[in-house]
């Protein structure tokens, strides 16, 4: 393992690439249930993505912001000792990912079908979005690259904190978050390790030029305010779907939140109309049990 902080992780179900980098995979509760015969994540339904043959994971455990709404932990983030090589990460990721789901292929039966466990064991598609902030791991770029060259679709989800190195990145899809309508919203619920307002508006900017989203995390009390400056900064950016998902109280988060700052999906339905009527953003689906809307721009 990297060091002992690492260690609650792996408890966890981390699988980590190396013993001295913070790379690591996780299937997420999604992949397990559509393993299972259960529903898929969100993605299906708005991206077609199917989940059980989804890879959760992240280049770097490094984040600079802690966001108050995240659901992971601050505590358990050891320093990197150094960067896992692209190769590394991508000669694990089918070797992780089976360790990972290990013992599903022990209950085959009509839920776990044999279809499905094989097609989980040959995953397609890789989320970036495990943990810590991607972009501030310098070989994001070629990673991403090794895995479009094989065949993978990548989804890479950022905080915008790094717009070089977004412009250098190909994924099938990048999300960068937008958690606040103004710098001092910003610095309040994302608390930065420095005021990267003005580096978001840049990375929000460049989505105009790619298959993009915007991913909007609304807690009830905070930074459900100001629907209209929301709308103007979309406005500017260009990306194709705007994501307004509510906040869930879940893992480490309940040590800095509330329950009462978790909104019902009526609520956030409510507000992505708001931010709708004042920008060329449309409704065009809904998930009710995740409490996300998903907005297109009309072009």
């Amino acid at each position: 393992m990297p060091s002992d902080p690492c260690k609650p992780l792996q408890r966890q179900g981390y699988q980590f690439f190396s013993r001295t980098t913070t790379a690591a995979l996780k299937p997420c509760m999604w992949c397990k249930r559509a393993l299972a015969g259960g529903e898929m994540c969100y993605k299906h339904q708005f991206y077609g993505i199917d989940s059980h043959r989804c890879v959760q994971m992240t280049p770097t455990l490094l984040c600079n912001q802690r966001c108050l709404f995240c659901w992971r932990s601050f505590e358990h983030g050891p320093e990197e000792m150094e960067e896992c090589p692209p190769e590394v990460i991508f000669a694990g990721i089918h070797k992780f990912q089976k360790k990972a789901l290990a013992g599903y292929n022990a209950v085959l039966d009509n839920t776990v079908t044999e279809k499905r466990w094989r097609e989980a064991l040959d995953p397609r598609h890789v989320a970036i979005s495990l943990s810590g902030e991607p972009t501030l791991y310098s070989q994001l770029p070629q990673l991403i690259d090794l895995f479009n060259s094989n065949g993978y679709t990548t989804f890479l989800v950022s905080n915008g904190t790094s717009p070089d190195m977004l412009r250098r990145c190909n994924p099938f899809q990048m999300y960068v978050s937008l958690d606040a309508p103004d710098e001092q919203t910003y610095l309040a619920v994302c608390r930065p390790s420095g005021d990267y307002w003005e580096q978001i508006q840049e990375s929000l900017s460049i989505l105009s030029s790619r298959r993009s989203a915007i991913r909007i995390t609304l807690v009830k009390g905070l930074n459900d305010i100001t629907p209209e400056r929301y709308a103007a900064i979309l406005q500017d950016s260009g990306a194709q779907f705007v994501e307004v998902k509510g906040y869930m109280y879940l893992g480490y988060s309940r040590n800095r939140l509330a329950r009462e700052n978790m909104p019902e999906h009526a609520y956030v339905r409510s507000f992505s109309e708001k931010i709708g009527a004042a920008c060329d953003y449309r409704f065009r689906d809904e998930n009710e049990l995740s409490r996300v809307i998903c907005l297109e721009r009309v072009r």
